[in-house]
């Protein structure tokens, strides 16, 4: 598949999909969309995308399958209802999905086994300002030659793209990356509620600790949102940091490896999203400990 054109089926047009799928057509690709919801694939079409009415006239008629979808029952529905059925050898999927690692891997030896189609686990890490200006991190799983076409069809999505080993590894290292993010944004939101209960102007914080050992860019994303009770627009959601917490919590029982601060923080999402924010915007954490 390498040195032709590719033409690219992108499955998930949502918060993560819409401004890939413009990248990709941007940078002129062929891409046939597919999405649950019709009426999001006004935008994507009006730049040149071609709408198919089922996934499988969209896996026949694409070299290469993407799929950014909400979590692994979604991608497993998906892939063994309508991928398998109309997947070839000649053609490649790319989940960009954030997915359970083991899961991941018996799907794609499913579809080896039954149509021969190839599998790129290739998770993505930067939000949707990192979609929107193709600045975001992959890290990706799968066979030498998989990412070498992986490299090349998602080149206008990426600033650095990491091929970490076989199939599975960009979902266990996408893991290892919520890890850090999901401690990380709630130890921002109850920082953030004691400075402002010790009468520290809070909005200066993330300007204060810029370039420093507390810097990080979920500080200087949700910090000042925090600051301001800013809440939207939603560029991401708590139930989605809830999903790769559980997933680490999982996968760490099944290694054998303990991870205590992550479970923690995975019990503090599901309080928090029991309160009915779970399709809101992690910056409300703060609410868990302020009455702001």
């Amino acid at each position: 598949m390498t040195g032709q054109t590719y033409t690219l089926g992108f499955v998930g047009i949502g918060l993560m999909g819409r401004p890939m799928t413009l990248r990709l057509l941007a940078a002129g690709f062929s891409v046939n969309v597919w999405n649950r919801s019709a009426d999001k694939l006004d935008e994507v079409i009006a730049a040149g995308a071609k709408a198919c009415s089922s996934i499988g006239e969209l896996v026949a008629a694409s070299d290469v399958v993407i799929l950014c979808l909400a979590d692994t029952p979604v991608v497993e529905t998906v892939v063994m209802l309508d991928v398998a059925a109309h997947g070839g050898a000649d053609k490649l999927l790319i989940d960009l999905s954030s997915i359970h690692p083991e899961t991941t891997r018996q799907l794609a030896a499913h579809l080896q086994a039954i149509c021969g189609m190839r599998w790129v686990d290739a998770p993505v890490s930067g939000g949707t300002a990192g979609a929107e200006q193709g600045t975001l991190a992959i890290m990706a799983g799968g066979a030498v030659e998989d990412i070498v076409i992986a490299r090349e069809v998602l080149k206008p999505l990426y600033s650095r793209l990491t091929h970490m080993g076989p199939i599975g590894s960009g979902q266990a290292t996408k893991i290892c990356n919520q890890m850090i993010v999901g401690c990380n944004v709630l130890v921002i939101a109850e920082m953030m509620a004691l400075a402002k209960a010790a009468g520290v102007d809070a909005a200066k914080i993330p300007e204060a600790l810029a370039g420093g050992f507390a810097d990080s860019k979920p500080l200087q994303i949700v910090g000042p949102e925090m600051a301001d009770n800013r809440f939207e627009p939603v560029k991401w959601r708590v139930k989605t940091l809830l999903k790769d917490l559980n997933m680490a919590v999982d996968l760490s029982g099944k290694q054998g490896s303990a991870v205590p601060m992550s479970g923690l923080a995975a019990q503090l999402m599901q309080l928090h999203g029991s309160h009915g924010f779970l399709e809101q915007d992690p910056s409300t954490l703060i609410k868990l400990y302020s009455q702001d």
